[in-house]
């Protein structure tokens, strides 16, 4: 059993590091509350990161899932925002592996090249949450192809996105066996669709230009269509495994920039004659905390080992997930009380990676969802919900 990275895994790692350190926290300050990092997602495109799992043919590096930890790792652990980086590489799984011969030719050499951005994931709706299967989205077929209507909400990057992955139902939850069935992926072009397509921005708490989009009549060609009319959320599950994994890794290297940082300070801050980082209770919190974030990212690493194998696993991702956000946080409040007032002071970037890594205990699922899917499928207790 190897826990070490790969050379290439350390190399990525480095060249990943040196590009970030263009992008100090000066840079990430002056874009709040609500500027999209457009420079820094070009210097991304521009060095091929946000192509890493696009497979060479297609123009992308073809590297695995595991390179791709590295990479939004590292982006975290710099300081930057990984937020809008993490879609564009997991919302790949869906199309690599049910998108069509056809499809993939057409979409991905131009995601690659940095000409069109797939950073949009519609699947989220004010009445549905978590309950996907609740999605009131319609996708109705008619002569030319296909027409959508409906409402998603939450739906990250969808200005700054040229294309959207979208689930929508096809067949009303009353004629089908499963409440899972009946709903199929689109891979929706929004450039220049008029009064069909609504975007509007949703204020939050960091920065993170989130969304809810409205579809009105929006006309979709029948090629739009991602793998099996149906069999939607059955694609969507490898894609959202590959998000729980990729948010593990932002969440492992936020841990690391805010313990790093917490760490420096209580060392040098001398208060009654001694540093406080000599005070248990400054030292212990951060101890535990980086102990959390060494165990996450164990399980991170055996998520995206079985994904990148084509095994199975969905308790693996989500429970890298949830032991990720956690320890995250914790590192976040352990730093603020190590930095006391100036956790607060926006030049430390204490208290906006404290905002940033907050939002993963909710989302991309809540962590009491993921206890419950823990509960049920791993540990064969009752459904809980």
């Amino acid at each position: 059993m190897d826990f070490s990275l790969t050379d290439e895994l350390v190399d990525i790692g480095d060249a990943v590091r040196q590009l970030c350190g263009k992008f100090p926290g000066e840079y990430w300050r002056a874009l709040e509350p609500d500027r999209y990092p457009e420079e820094f997602i070009g210097a991304l495109t521009e060095h091929g990161w946000l192509a890493a799992l696009i497979p060479e043919e297609y123009g992308g590096a073809g590297l695995p899932l595991a390179a791709a930890c590295v990479i939004l790792e590292e982006i975290a652990a710099a300081g930057c925002n990984p937020g809008a980086c993490h879609a564009q590489m997991y919302i790949m799984g869906t199309l690599l592996r049910h998108g069509s011969e056809e499809q993939r030719g057409h979409w991905l050499p131009r995601i690659a090249s940095g000409e069109l951005r797939l950073q949009a994931f519609g699947v989220t709706e004010p009445d549905a949450g978590s309950d996907t299967p609740a999605i009131k989205t319609r996708a109705r077929r008619v002569d030319t192809g296909w027409v959508v209507d409906g409402q998603k909400i939450w739906t990250s990057r969808a200005l700054y996105s040229d294309l959207m992955l979208l689930l929508a139902r096809t067949t009303p939850v009353e004629d089908v066996r499963k409440r899972t069935d009946g709903l199929s992926m689109f891979l929706v072009d929004m450039r220049d669709r008029g009064p069909e397509l609504t975007i509007k921005p949703i204020k939050t708490l960091m920065n993170h230009a989130t969304t809810e989009v409205f579809f009105d009549g929006l006309r979709l060609p029948e090629d739009a269509l991602i793998g099996e009319e149906g069999d939607g959320f059955r694609h969507i599950l490898t894609g959202m495994n590959a998000e729980r994994i990729l948010i593990a890794s932002d969440c492992i290297g936020d841990g690391r920039f805010l313990i790093e940082r917490g760490a420096a300070y209580a060392s040098e801050r001398v208060v009654f004659g001694r540093p406080i980082g000599a005070n248990q209770s400054i030292q212990f919190p951060l101890a535990r905390a980086h102990m959390a974030l060494e165990a996450a990212s164990l399980m991170r690493w055996k998520a995206a080992s079985l994904y990148d194998q084509h095994e199975p696993c969905g308790p693996e991702a989500n429970m890298a997930k949830y032991l990720a956000s956690e320890a995250s946080f914790a590192a976040a409040n352990a730093a603020v009380d190590a930095h006391g007032g100036f956790g607060f002071a926006e030049e430390y970037d204490v208290e906006r990676k404290f905002r940033e890594t907050r939002l993963y205990s909710m989302a991309p699922i809540s962590n009491n969802l993921v206890q419950a899917y823990v509960g049920q499928h791993v540990l064969g207790m009752p459904r809980s919900y």
